[in-house]
């Protein structure tokens, strides 16, 4: 069809929010390995507009909302200067033994600064 594939989207906003931890100096490896793991709790994307093969895609991404145990990243898709979606995804924090735990006040720090 020539069109982006609409689940590949889910794959583009998980870059968006490694690379947005990764500029707040966090790194999923990192995380993982002192047994902290933000699996998807919610997702939700609207689309506006197709993205076709080998356009450039611009992707936004911000922290929408802080909870003790969630993480609330709001996506916005650009093609050139035109929206083509948005997207909101909710992270859990759960620890190595998948219990519910709270963001690591670092995190939150960071994340708020």
């Amino acid at each position: 069809m020539s069109y982006v594939y609409y689940g590949k989207y889910a794959e583009y906003f998980e870059v968006a929010r490694v690379e947005a931890l990764r500029q707040k100096g966090f790194t999923y490896a990192k995380l993982e390995q002192q047994g902290v793991l933000f699996p998807v709790a919610e997702y939700q994307v609207k689309f506006f507009k197709p993205a076709f093969y080998d356009q450039l895609l611009t992707i936004y991404t911000q922290v929408e909302q802080l909870s003790d145990y969630r993480l609330s990243f709001n996506h916005e898709t650009f093609v050139n200067d035109i929206q083509i979606n948005s997207a909101q995804v909710v992270l859990a924090c759960v620890n190595s033994k998948k219990k519910l735990s709270k963001v690591p006040q670092e995190i939150v720090d960071a994340l708020i600064a």
